[in-house]
């Protein structure tokens, strides 16, 4: 097993790559904290882990509030005496607006969520990480090349992208490896409204495979990154998006 004796935590787990990810890792040996701030579906996610036979316990979390992140991390460690692994994962997409019409509030909650949700992970796990770990945090290729439409969740996965190369820089000396991901178009509850307008056809083959990726490949790069198989990769962002940034 690829995650034998390992901890993680995945916030997001609830469902789309978390749920994915989760799942993935317990048959892979890991005892996994599924973090979500949507307790049913963070529940759902452990209740299919131990009906496989893994090990996990779920926390709900707020991922902007400090004393929540603190409190997820404690009882990782609490529960399972360790803490090895973590899979920034929690996130939230912009509603569709020109740059002009964005309101700072709109502007704040993106960023709130998906950048300084992963600073305070961030922040907060790795003091606990005291023999080394992995750390994955959930950007999008809208932080590579932008988008228009989506000011402020392009920004705010640039800015994971930025995050991500400067932890690993500061605590590679440590043993503690942080790498990010850059999916491109998911099968997750994020394009479900997409699905719904005549642009879908479009959007769902706008890449070299000519379809959307489904939450279990992202989940085998995020294995691939979390396992010691990737042992001398640190501060890289894996695009994962069949191709799109190639056309």
């Amino acid at each position: 097993m690829r995650l034998e004796k390992k901890v993680a935590i995945i916030t997001g787990g609830g469902g789309g790559i978390g749920r994915a990810t989760a799942i993935r890792f317990a048959k892979e040996g890991a005892r996994v904290l599924v973090a979500d701030i949507g307790e049913e579906a963070g529940i759902k996610t452990v209740q299919l882990i131990k009906e496989g036979g893994g090990e996990a316990e779920f926390v709900r979390v707020n991922m902007t509030k400090p004393e929540d992140v603190e409190h997820m991390v404690q009882k990782a460690v609490d529960t399972f005496g360790k803490l090895d692994i973590l899979i920034n994962n929690a996130g939230v997409k912009s509603e569709e607006k020109k740059i002009p019409d964005v309101s700072l509030e709109e502007w704040q909650e993106v960023f709130d969520i998906n950048t300084t949700g992963v600073f305070l992970g961030m922040k907060y796990v790795i003091p606990k990480m005291e023999s080394g770990g992995s750390i994955v945090n959930t950007a999008s290729i809208a932080g590579i090349k932008g988008q228009k439409l989506v000011a402020a969740y392009s920004a705010s996965k640039s800015s994971v992208i930025a995050l991500t190369k400067t932890a690993a820089t500061e605590f590679g000396k440590k043993n503690i490896r942080v790498n990010a991901i850059a999916p491109g178009i998911i099968d997750t509850d994020m394009v479900a409204d997409w699905k719904k307008t005549n642009k879908w056809p479009v959007l769902s083959t706008a890449n070299a495979l000519n379809r959307i990726g489904k939450p279990e490949e992202i989940a085998n790069t995020i294995l691939f990154l979390a396992s010691d198989e990737s042992s001398f990769i640190t501060g890289e962002t894996i695009v994962i998006d069949g191709g799109t940034l190639n056309l």
